[in-house]
């Protein structure tokens, strides 16, 4: 399985037999989401949803290759949006970090090259207004 997930690309070992829901080893799982299974639930940085009673059997699976968390309904419990297709999973922003993104009124920091080949970073405008307009031929 592949995993599209905070602009990087991971490949996971699969539970076989699972097409329709993503389980994710415990081990690999910081590495294809950013998010880990810790005692008070499961955690991204300082944010831990707790995992509690039936939640915790539902989610996590434990077999001789280890432990695995359901991602899958992991995200839809968080309402992350994702899409699936032929073995590539593919998630968007954790709704929880896209409001804080929102509410603060910073725009991610991004880069892209100019038509000199120069390398721009919208941190380099750092304490400056500025207005961001794009672009797109589709």
């Amino acid at each position: 399985m592949i995993v599209l997930a905070n602009d990087d690309t991971t490949e996971i070992a699969s539970i076989p037999g699972e097409h329709d829901d993503l389980w994710i080893r415990t081990d690999q799982l910081e590495q294809a989401t950013r998010w880990e299974l810790r005692p008070e639930g499961v955690c991204r940085g300082d944010l831990c949803v707790p995992l509690l009673g039936d939640q915790n059997t539902e989610l996590v699976r434990t077999r001789d290759d280890g432990a695995w968390l359901k991602y899958s309904s992991f995200a839809d419990r968080l309402g992350q949006q994702y899409v699936a297709a032929d073995g590539v999973w593919s998630f968007g922003m954790v709704p929880e970090t896209r409001r804080a993104t929102l509410e603060s009124g910073m725009a991610p920091d991004f880069e892209v090259t100019d038509r000199r080949g120069e390398t721009f970073r919208l941190s380099d405008l750092r304490g400056k207004k500025v207005l961001v307009v794009t672009w797109a031929s589709w």
